[in-house]
This record gives C-alpha cells, structure tokens and sequence, in this order.
C-alpha cells in the first residue's frame, strides 16, 4: 500500500514553474546556498511572479522551504513557514514574495544545514491529493487498529508508564477497509509510457537506489483526462464504501475537536523568537480560518496577545474579527500558562486578574475554562482562585505524564484546599498529546484511553502544531471531513471550548468522582530546584511587588493620595512565572533576560516602596534622631532591623546597621522610635550561638550538633543537623527537569574546611563554615538575632560543577506521621512515609516559605527566602540547595548565587511562630534612620490568624482591595478595624467585581473586601 501511494503521490504536480530569482538581505542567492542567522531574521525575497493563463488559480499552490522558520508574505497575504507548512495557496495570479527567516525549527533546533532548498510554484491535481490523503488515513486506521501484516506504532522510551501497543488482535473492520483500498487501485488507469513515466518516478527512494539511472530529463508529462476520471471513480469508491461499511462496524464515542498550537513562551529559543513565532503562527491560523469555515482554534496568553499588538496590530484586528465571528477563542484568562506549584497566592491571582482584564479590553469577552495543558503539577489553592475568577474548568493533558500512577478519572472535580471545586479535564493521546497529529491513531486512541466515557460520551481532542509548528493545517482540517465516512472511529465536531466545558454538566448521567487537594507529577521534580537564581529573584520580586503595594496603601489610609498601580511590573513578574521559565527547563539566553526582569522589578518596587517610607515617615518627622519602622505584615512582628546607615547601638557588619530589640510592633503599623531597648544576651564561639531563645552547639565538620529550645528544655535534633551533600545527578531522560528516585545511591558529604567567628552581636551573631566540593566552595554563616528562636544558615554558593544535585539534610527529635509544607494560599499535609505506592512516588515535592514536622506541643520548621525542593523522610527533613544539569543550559546554576534558609524550633500552634518567622525572613521590617517624633500608627488590624494576600489600589481607582485567607485549616472571623476616615464598603471577586462581603473564614478560605473612605472624611 504505502509503495503505491509513493507512486501517485509522483504525479500530484500537474506543471510546475521554478523560482530561482533570489535574493537574501538584498544579494543575489542561488537555489541550494547555505546559510546561518546571527539571531535576527534574514530576509529572502524573489521579484514578481505570474502564473500561467491556462492554470486554474485555486488549483496552485506555491511550494516553498528556505531552511527553516519564517514569516512569509505571498502579495498582500501572510503565512507561517515551518516544517509543517510548506505549501501555500496564492492571493492572485501575479505576486512577489518576502520571507524573514531563521535557521531554526520546530521547537528551537538548529537548522544547521539550513538551504534554499525548494521554491516552485504548482499546478497541483486537487483530486489525486484528496484520494491520496484518503489512502494515507486507510493505511493509519489499519495500523492503530492491528490489521492486515501492518506494523504498529512504536511508543517513546521517554514517555512514562506506555505499555507497546499488541497487534496480534486486529480489528475485524480493517480486513474490509484494506480491500477497499485495494480495489479502488484497480479502477485507476494509470499511465504507462516509459519515458513519461520513468520521469515521474526517477526521485522515489526506490529509484535512487539503481547503480546508475539514464538520463531522465525533460518536461513532466501531467496526467491524462483517462486518469483524472478514474481518479475519481476509484476515490468516490473508496469513500462510499468506507461510509456503507459504517452499517457493519458503526462510528464509536465522539470527539470535540480544537484547533490548537502550543506556543510555550520561552523554552529552547528567547522569548524575542517566541514573539516572532506567535505572527508566524497566528497569521497561518487566519488563512486557514478564511478557507474553512467550520474550523474553530483556540489560543491562551494574554502576554502573547499583547506582543502581537505590539509586534504587528494589523494581524491582532484580523483576530478580533475572528474572534467575533467565533472561530478564534481567547482560552484560559490568564497572563501566561505559568506554573503553578511555585507562585505565591498573589501572583496567581494576579495571573487571572490581568489576563481577564486584557482579553475583556482587547476581545470583549472572557474565558471560563483555565487552559494548562503543559503545566508539571497543581496547588490545590488553584481550584478556590479559579472559581472565584469565574473560571470553572480546567483543562490539562500533564497529569498523565506521571511516572506510575495516572489519575483514576479524566473527567472530575477538583476540590482544592477550601473546598472549592471546578470541573476537570484531560484527555491521553499517544500521537504527540495537545500538538495532536489529526487522523484515526489519534482519534481512535484518544477515546479508546477516555476513562470517564459513560460520564459524558465525548472527550476533547486538541490538534495542531505547536512551538514554531504553526498550529494546525490544512490537510489536518481535510483530514477531519474525511474521516467523517470512516467507520469505528469515533463522531468529530468542531467546538469552542468554553462552550464545550459549558455543556457538560446537563449531559452527565452521574455526579462525577472528585480528586481532593494537590495534583501531584510524578515527572519533574527536579524543576523545583533548576535555576536557582531565577528562582530566587522571582521570590523576592513577588514580595518586593506586595509590599510596594502595602506601603502605597497605608499612604492612602493614612490621608494621602492612592498609590499607582504596579500593573507594568506584574506583568514582567508573571510572564517570567510561565511553565518553562520558572522551573527551571530553558535555555541560557531565557534566564540571561529573565534574571535582568526580574532584578528590575525588584529594584523597582523597592523604589516605590522607599517613595512611600518617605510619606509614612513625613508623619513621624520630629528633631531626635531614631528610626522609623513599617510592619508590612498583618502580624505582630519583633524589631529586627537591617539599616543602610547607622543609628545609635546598631551592630555595623558588611550587610548593613543591624538593631534588634525586644519590642514587638502591631501588623501593618508605622512606628517611631528614638531608643529602642537593649536586645537581649547573645553569645557565640566557633562551636557554639546562644541566646534566650535556642542555643545550638556547631561541630567540627560544620554540622549542627544540638539545637536546643531553651524555653521547653527540648533538644530539637536527632542527629547532625544541616549536613550538606553532593549527590550524583543524572536523570535518565530530561535533564533540567528531573531527579531520579534512587539519587541518593551515589552522594559525598560536604564536612568543613574552616569554621570561623563572623559577628559577634549584640544584635546578631555568626559563625561561619567553609565546605567544597570539587571545583565548587560552599560559604555558609550560621546566624542567630538576639530576639529569635530561629538559627539562620546564610549559604554563599560558588559553583563549578556540572551534574550534581545538593541538598541539605536534618534528622529532627519528633516522630509525626505527617508534614506540612506551605503551598499558596496555606498548607499542604503529606505524609512522612512510604506506605503506598503513591507516596514513595513523593520523594521530591514543592514547599513556599516553610515545610515543619510536629508532635502535639512541639515541632521544627525548616524556613527559607527562595527555595522549593523539599523531602521530609521519616524524621529527616530536608532542602534541595542547587542542581547544575547541562541541558538545556549547559551551564544552569554555575557561577555565584546566595541564599538563607533556617531551622525554627517551636512549641504550641505553628501557626502563631512560623508565620511571622517565615514572612520575616522573605520580607523584612521596612525602615530607615531619621529624625522623628516618638509615636505608633497602625493603618489596619484584623483579629485572630488571618494571612494578608494583598492590600493594593483597586484596578479601577478610588478604592483599596483587602485581600486575605485563613492559613492554616480553622475558622476566624474577619472584623477588619481600619484607620480613621475609611470604611468597609463591600467585598469582591478576584476580579474585583462587586460581592457580598465575607464575615467568617472558613478553613483556607481566601475574601477580598473593598474599602473606601467613609462620607465624613
């Protein structure tokens, strides 16, 4: 079968006219010259060009391939070209072309051969296409179905948990499908003269094999009128015999197709190429969208549209009309797909908080279904921050990556942290996922995998060609009426997915099952750690960002005027939040740019924040000197203070003028001071740090002996604490992106090489160890406040070593069957075992700003200022510091970075210490020296254990919104008392929206309150 379709397919060129009249970036170029870019397109171009007067203008085609990925403009209209895309109809029968090309392709690989290879305009037999694509879909049903000495389709050693397909059982359908095919070849009369013929086939991989071919030049002879009709007598065959045979072997489930392209916004190109592959894509999209009415294409990202206004505005009004007409669909209403596992609450809703608003500005409509097909894994706040958004379903298709255990359902309830529930969906395609390769394997296997098909009797079906592939194509849309007469694949439909998810719930014939808490990967662990760096800087611009916004609304509360918004920088931060950037799985140029945006985002929210220190200072302006402190925090937090200059009994050291005293200041409060009280006893030699609090003992190979919590009299460690080691780090398939279950098979300690006395209070202390490993030196100053229970391990990385994972590890004196680690918006419970299969699959998993291990009354967390690699083993809790894998960045994580994580002991309710330790540590005290009068100023109070989101200028103006959440698994009242002149007025969605206001939190529940100054002020 697949020799015959070779032959026809040699006579799919009626006539054919050579294009050779080049030129790159001006210069004359000939047909087969290699080039290279320098990152920036080049441009190809090719002067007028008109067809012949007999040919019929729908039944040409323009054949290109220039090397590699470009945006190519055919007279007044633009395509994508790209591998997949490399045969365009013609606007009119004379036009020019202009091509700006890279020497990539798909998915950022370096054309490195790259050619003007072919540029031809055809003549092309439009029926013989059709029988041939026909044909091709006969021959893949046979083959996804096990029939008729096929082979069977292969399966990817990457890809987890897929057994190889069995082909000893076929089908009973693919007997009669096969013959068919075959008699229809018998009603071709085919052409046979040798010199016409032998031209027609001298190119095939056959033909290329003969010792020595003659000399076959001279016009291609085109198909005879005797051809054509038997063409058509043995397509018209094939179809209506594949629809009778309908009756014997019915259509089976139904499928609701999306066209789809998958345009991760950074991965292994930058983000510069990424804008240029969204106009190359999204102009394909529109061609194609004219052509085929019933075609339907969704696309996410409201950072991507953006680029495109920007980049090309024309190609964005072509979108809106589409999207008016309703053939394009803005999904997912959020600012990038990003990941989810480490962003903040406030940066996830900020996510669908702008995203929303640019789609209503730009499109006039909203989504309701969260689109993330691609993302390593789900917080189980995501559920309760969707719902609230208006978003009430999600679609993804990364939960069956996992390695051992696929979800039990593909079409469920997702109950997160609060209770909250949306609709869920993902579907399992082995022909390339959400980039779905169009025909009866995907469509076959996709229904055959639908797990929930006596819910609701369809599964959604993505298809098109992602990340530089160009979204779909024409021949998948001709594909999809085909297999309109085929029998047992199952009934396809173009949808809107909105609409789709919409219709659901009517249909279903049960109540479906629900997933409760987090979605957890069993894949990708390792993207927790990656570039660390990155990380880091996007902890600190998401708190840098908070507190701007805090500091501006305490100037409003206080009497002066709103803040700006920070709406510029949110967006930076949250682009660089997207699924590939943040964990860690790009490329070295994708975190040479993100690192620089998210340094200025740092350094400009602490600009705003210092604009609003001077207007809460010019309060408390008087003629002593002293300091003035801003509590960003709703909780009361102890005087823990780093100055840029120094003030009366600060402690100078190389960070900085630090003072710390026993006061505690009120949450969201400015206070003055002129003398602040002595800071209490505080000791230290190179074995030892003590102070009222704690004293741990330091050993000789730099490991934390003892740490005792001096107000309990408990030792909190069960051996030696922060031991530091350097595991192999090879996973067998993704680099960047994994760590494998075994890792600790193959790992080195790291003992000290000198420990030293570094401060020696009052205020602070430290001791400071020096380690090494290979050609990498690890620096790390133990520190203890004299007003903290917490020892912090300040670690100063210089790294040159490729391959290697390290992590520090702690054995603790408690004995729980359980830990919680901090997750957005509270805390996730998992357990301290390896019971199930399941959770020995956890052995890496994501934490915020703390992970702790308790027993009733006592308990240890382990705190740090940008991480998220967490284990907790038994009693052993530990922290990935670093990994430093060679692909896709041969040199991720080399070079410098710093860091803090620390060790809190505690008694009673972790909640009362941890929080406010693990916020003081992300974000300290604000303050600066100055002459002020004594005095206290607090802006807002809220009773009990409540955890402060946002507080920031509503989107609209004239308002602040009080955003908050119950933190962890109990219920509060939420009486807010506020300054002076201001009232609660309300509450609000996450899209700030009016709504009822919340009065009581329940366990992790998160309210927003708008509040506006009362009508007497």
């Amino acid at each position: 079968m697949n020799k015959r379709l070779t032959e026809l397919e040699q006579w799919v060129a009626r006539e054919s006219l050579p294009l050779a009249d080049w030129t790159l970036d001006g210069a004359p170029v000939a047909m087969g010259t290699r080039w290279q870019d320098q990152g920036q397109p080049r441009r190809f171009a090719h002067p007028s060009v008109e067809i012949p007067a007999h040919w019929p203008l729908h039944e040409t085609r323009l054949q290109l391939w220039l090397g590699g990925e470009g945006l190519l403009r055919i007279g007044d209209q633009s395509h994508g070209l790209n591998p997949p895309h490399q045969s365009f109809p013609l606007p009119s029968r004379r036009f020019a072309i202009e091509a700006d090309c890279v020497a990539r392709l798909e998915q950022g690989v370096p054309a490195r051969d790259a050619a003007l290879t072919r540029a031809e305009v055809v003549w092309q037999e439009e029926d013989l296409q059709d029988y041939i694509l026909l044909l091709q879909q006969v021959v893949e049903f046979t083959r996804t179905l096990g029939g008729h000495e096929v082979e069977g389709w292969g399966v990817p050693n990457w890809f987890p948990r897929r057994p190889h397909p069995d082909h000893s059982d076929p089908h009973p359908a693919c007997d009669p499908v096969m013959s068919l095919a075959e008699a229809s070849f018998h009603l071709l009369d085919w052409p046979t003269e040798t010199q016409a013929y032998l031209r027609r086939i001298q190119h095939t991989a056959e033909s290329r094999e003969i010792w020595r071919l003659p000399d076959l030049s001279g016009p291609l002879t085109p198909l005879p009128e005797t051809a054509r009709a038997s063409v058509l007598r043995a397509r018209d065959h094939l179809r209506e015999g594949l629809r009778a045979l309908q009756t014997r072997f019915p259509q089976q489930g139904e499928l609701a197709l999306t066209g789809h392209a998958h345009i991760d916004l950074a991965w292994l190109w930058p983000m510069d190429e990424t804008r240029r592959k969204a106009q190359r894509t999204f102009h394909t999209v529109t061609q194609l969208a004219k052509r085929f009415p019933e075609f339907r294409f969704n696309h996410s990202t409201a950072q991507l549209y953006d680029f495109v206004a920007q980049d090309d505005p024309q190609l964005l009004e072509t979108i809106k009309t589409l999207v008016a007409g309703g053939q394009w669909e803005p999904i997912g209403n959020m600012w990038v797909e990003p990941d989810t596992n480490m962003p903040c609450g406030e940066s996830l809703i900020r996510q669908v908080l702008y995203g929303a608003a640019h789609f209503a500005r730009v499109f006039g409509t909203t989504s309701t279904v969260a689109w993330l097909p691609d993302t390593f894994g789900f917080s189980p706040a995501l559920p309760q921050i969707l719902a609230q958004a208006g978003l009430t379903s999600v679609f993804t298709i990364k939960t069956n990556w996992s390695e051992r255990h696929k979800l039990p359902h593909d079409l469920f309830h997702w109950q997160g942290l609060d209770g909250s529930q949306v609709l869920m969906h993902t579907f399992e395609n082995p022909a390339n996922g959400y980039n779905a390769e169009i025909g009866p394997r995907a469509v076959l296997s996709t229904w055959k995998d639908y797990i929930d098909r006596d819910l609701v009797g369809e599964s959604l079906l993505c298809y098109g060609h992602g990340d530089g592939g160009g979204g779909p194509t024409e021949e998948q849309v001709l594909k999809i009426r085909q297999l309109a007469d085929f029998p047992v694949v199952p009934r396809l439909r173009h949808v809107n997915v909105s609409d789709w998810f919409g219709s659901l719930p009517p249909r279903m014939i049960r109540t479906p099952a629900t997933w409760v808490g987090e979605i957890y990967l069993e894949y990708h662990r390792g993207t927790l750690t990656t570039q660390g760096r990155t990380k880091y800087l996007h902890r600190r611009a998401e708190r840098a960002l908070v507190t701007a916004e805090i500091l501006g609304s305490l100037v409003a509360l206080r009497g002066g005027a709103l803040p700006a918004p920070l709406t510029a920088q949110w967006h930076v931060l949250l682009r660089n939040e997207f699924h590939d950037i943040l964990p860690g799985s790009s490329i070295a140029e994708v975190y040479a740019t993100a690192e620089a945006e998210l340094a200025q985002v740092v350094a400009q929210g602490c600009a705003t924040q210092a604009l609003a220190l001077d207007a809460l200072a010019a309060r408390h302006k008087g003629p002593h000197p002293g300091v003035v402190v801003v509590n960003p925090d709703l909780q009361a937090r102890p005087m823990r203070l780093v100055l840029d200059q120094p003030v009366a009994g600060s402690q100078a050291t190389a960070e900085g003028h630090l003072l710390a005293s026993p006061e505690v200041l009120p949450g969201l409060s400015v206070t003055a001071r002129t003398q602040t009280a002595a800071p209490g006893p505080l000791t230290v030699s190179a074995s030892h740090l003590e102070n009222a609090f704690i004293r741990a003992e330091i050993g000789a190979d730099g490991t934390i002996t003892s740490l005792v919590d001096k107000r309990t009299g408990r030792e909190a460690l069960a051996g030696r604490g922060n031991q530091v080691w350097a595991y192999v780090d090879k996973p067998r398939y993704f680099d960047a992106w994994d760590i494998e279950e075994d890792y600790t098979e193959n790992g080195q300690e790291l003992l000290a090489e000198s420990i030293a006395v570094s401060e020696t209070g009052p205020h602070r202390a430290s001791v400071t160890v020096t380690r090494r490993f290979g050609a990498s030196t690890l620096v790390q100053h133990y520190r203890l406040w004299a007003n903290a229970a917490r020892l912090d391990i300040r670690t100063e990385v210089d790294w040159h070593d490729r391959r290697i994972l390290l992590k520090s590890r702690t054995p603790l004196a408690i004995h729980a069957q359980e830990a919680l680690f901090e997750c957005a918006l509270g805390v996730i419970s998992r357990p301290t075992h390896r019971n199930t299969p399941r959770d020995s699959a956890r052995f890496e998993v994501a934490a915020h700003r703390f992970a702790l291990v308790q027993e009733r009354g006592f308990g240890v967390a382990l705190l740090n200022d940008g991480k998220y690699g967490h284990h907790v083993l038994g009693n052993e809790i530990g922290l990935s510091l670093l990994r430093s894998p060679v692909y896709p960045d041969l040199f991720a994580d080399e070079g410098r970075q710093a860091f803090t994580y620390a060790l809190l002991p505690f008694s009673g309710d972790w909640e009362d210490q941890v929080l406010p330790e693990a916020q003081d540590l992300n974000q300290p005290l604000i303050a600066r020296g100055a002459g002020v009068s004594p005095g206290q100023w607090q802006g807002l109070s809220l009773l009990g254990r409540v955890a402060l989101s946002a507080l920031k200028v509503a989107e609209a103006g004239e308002s602040l919104i009080l955003r908050v959440y119950e933190p962890a698994g109990g219920r509060v009242a939420l009486r807010p008392r506020l300054a002076e002149g201001w009232q609660v007025e309300g509450g609000a969605t996450l899209l700030e929206a009016p709504a009822a206001a919340v009065e009581t939190l329940s366990p992790f529940q998160l309210a927003s309150l708008r509040l506006r100054p009362s009508q007497a002020s």
